[in-house]
């Protein structure tokens, strides 16, 4: 539940700040991308050069990086994450966040954060039972946050009783239960393809498109997020899987793709055609390179399997079917013709003329359509937000 997810580690300054360092490796190791931001009392118990290395990210600690003039950007930072995780969190920061207080870039990074937090407490026996900070703490669960209850045992004051900070096993174990109960397509098998295709003339040269595959990747990451087990089969691309659980199907030909989406397709319960198949490939293929001719040179095309369509045919009802549809022109009345006769239950009608859209850019313009002839229009948005919406019109179509 914790690959490729963004995670902001608060440190604050506490003995049990150790923990932290053991915490970072543990998240990291689950396939985490963390970055931590350090209290200046923190950096007291253990050195931020600890964490950089154990993250593999810088440490921020200050509003301002030393001597360059620059700025950590709160604001981005807590955009940045997937979650916030404040652990240690002590009683002076319990308070600063409880009541808005924002003299530290920690808790400027949360009062600018729209992602969950968590926040597991540690201190003395006496000062985690005292009022105020009950009161603040039973504030800080009133925003929404959650609390990873400190345990009972011995204390650095010697004392013995509540107010140790969760083990980082017991921290990471926390996690996973809360995100898993969030996720939406948690269990489903998820099909996408991504990429083009291309389709050889001879050994050198071959029939393309554009197509980057990076709305089909964002789709595959989109959807590991939100609990699915993803196969993404994708034709040749560049891009790189953030998320390890993704299994990926590396195919050239359109012929290759219709072979292994064909034999992935029955054990998914959805299916998302985003490759840019080819809809034609040469008839005849040279076995050594052709050499150039002062002649005009034609070349013989037939067509490729058509994927979308033999899915369509053999879709059980259980099953979710999604095309696209990427036009120059009558779009709308394009995308639909589509949708009825390949049988899907979503198509996703992107157009061309829209400034911004298609193929290579990191931005897409969409309008999705159901089976119903239901559509909702989206504005211009990055790849990767333009999947959640179509992750998003898919999970609420299954409740």
């Amino acid at each position: 539940m914790l690959e490729g997810k963004k995670i902001l580690l608060g440190v604050c300054g506490s003995i049990a700040s150790y923990k932290s360092a053991i915490l970072t490796r543990l998240l990291v190791k689950a396939g985490a991308d963390v970055k931590v931001i350090m209290t200046q009392d923190a950096t007291h118990f253990v050195t931020p050069l600890t964490f950089s290395t154990l993250s593999k990210n810088p440490v921020f600690s200050t509003y301002f990086k030393s001597d360059s003039g620059e700025w950590n950007n709160h604001v981005e930072l807590a955009l940045w994450a997937d979650l916030i995780l404040v652990a240690p969190i002590t009683a002076n920061t319990i308070a600063k966040l409880a009541n808005g207080i924002c003299d530290n870039l920690l808790s400027a990074v949360y009062l600018s954060a729209k992602c969950p937090v968590f926040f597991a407490p540690a201190m003395d026996l006496d000062m985690w039972l005292h009022p105020a900070v009950q009161r603040n703490v039973s504030l800080l669960e009133s925003y929404k946050n959650k609390q990873i209850k400190p345990a009972y045992g011995e204390l650095a004051s010697g004392l013995v009783g509540e107010g140790r900070m969760a083990e980082p096993e017991e921290i990471i174990t926390f996690l996973q239960k809360e995100l898993s109960a969030d996720l939406p397509l948690k269990g489903k098998k998820v099909l996408i393809t991504a990429g083009p295709t291309y389709e050889s003339i001879d050994p050198v040269r071959f029939i393309g498109n554009h197509s980057s595959g990076k709305m089909g990747f964002a789709i595959a990451e989109e959807f590991a997020r939100r609990g699915a087990l993803v196969t993404l089969v994708s034709g040749p691309s560049s891009q790189i899987l953030r998320t390890p659980s993704i299994r990926r199907i590396d195919v050239s030909s359109a012929d290759e793709m219709y072979h292994s989406v064909h034999q992935e397709f029955p054990e998914n319960d959805i299916m998302i055609m985003n490759a840019a198949v080819a809809d034609y490939r040469p008839k005849l293929v040279a076995s050594e390179k052709i050499k150039k001719s002062p002649s005009e040179f034609a070349i013989e095309l037939v067509k490729t399997k058509d994927i979308l369509s033999s899915l369509g045919e053999i879709k059980r009802a259980d099953q979710i079917l999604v095309g696209f549809a990427l036009e120059t022109n009558n779009e709308e009345e394009h995308a639909i013709a589509k949708l009825k006769k390949k049988n899907l239950d979503f198509i996703v009608l992107n157009s061309l003329r829209d400034e911004g859209a298609g193929f290579q850019g990191d931005t897409n313009k969409i309008t999705i359509i159901d089976r119903h002839l239901q559509k909702e229009t989206f504005s211009l948005k990055s790849k990767e937000e333009v999947a959640q919406d179509i992750c998003r019109k898919i999970a609420d179509s299954l409740q």
